[in-house]
């Protein structure tokens, strides 16, 4: 059953604990209060002010597990805020761990602070759960994909159009180190687990992946340096960062190139041209 007052009232003190700065805002001349205002709180978790408010005045249905998991993004909630407000709300809390795909706060605070890089934090199977607007102008809007689809392995095998944004000397490459991933996660989670699912998917639909997971190659890791090929600036030669919680299995990923150097300016023009196309 819900508990609109303490959800109303755990609501509030979140939103007043949270800064502008927290979460990527200008704090701005005008503001005479601490805290965000409901209105940003809204935008944060992508749902109407309207609707956002009348939770705070314990007003309105209760909200759905997908509407209290956007609220617990949008308000930056630790996993055992996250779960007090879904028990607040009716709701059993979500499973914790490989499966969750909800953000800690520390990783949300630095992707925040990356506005003018490419970066992106990513589950173990390669879905992207969110995206700056640099990390969308290097490889389009990856949060958009649903189903199977939201998994870059998944896409490697099933959709050839994937592989032009890579240089092709890097495809074959590619093509190990997801099956040798997909399979560690598939050994780690279990048989009845979303990897296994997802690879028993892949070897229906591909032959070159059933070819490769026969192989049983294990330990491939990810280049350090890996090579993009733009369709607006061209070949790009980016450093890979990777920023790993191990806690809810998820990795921020931050994309550089070195000062100086053709990448760099290419990025610089990269930044430009984003920034026109949210325009």
């Amino acid at each position: 059953m819900i508990d609109r007052a303490g959800l109303a009232e755990f609501l509030r003190s979140r939103r007043g604990a949270l800064q502008p700065e927290d979460v990527g805002l200008p704090r701005g001349p005008r503001r005479r209060t601490d805290g965000l205002r409901r209105e940003e709180v809204a935008s944060l978790c992508h749902m109407s002010t309207d609707y956002y408010s009348r939770l705070e005045r314990e007003r309105g249905p209760q909200p759905s597990s997908q509407m209290l998991g956007s609220i617990a993004q949008g308000l930056h909630l630790s996993l055992d805020e996250r779960d007090h407000l879904f028990r607040l709300a009716g709701h059993n809390p979500p499973a914790r761990g490989g499966v969750s795909e909800h953000i800690s706060p520390g990783l949300l605070r630095i992707l925040d602070r990356l506005n003018d890089t490419p970066a992106e934090i990513v589950t173990e199977l390669g879905e992207t759960l969110r995206q700056t607007p640099m990390g969308v102008a290097l490889t389009g809007d990856t949060t958009q994909y649903t189903g199977p689809a939201r998994s870059a392995g998944y896409r490697w095998f099933t959709d050839p159009a994937v592989r032009q944004l890579y240089a092709p000397e890097e495809r074959p490459f590619l093509t190990r180190m997801y099956a040798s991933g997909l399979r560690e996660i598939v050994t780690l989670r279990g048989p009845d687990s979303r990897a296994a699912d997802l690879a028993d998917l892949i070897l229906a639909r591909s032959e070159e992946f059933r070819r490769v997971w026969d192989e049983h190659e294990i330990g491939i890791r990810p280049h350090d340096v890996k090579h993009f090929i733009h369709p607006e600036v061209g070949a790009l030669e980016l450093t890979c960062q990777r920023l790993v919680d191990p806690g809810q299995a998820h990795s921020l990923l931050v994309y550089t190139a070195i000062p100086g150097s053709e990448s760099y300016e290419k990025l610089h023009l990269l930044s430009v041209i984003g920034t026109q196309a949210l325009r």
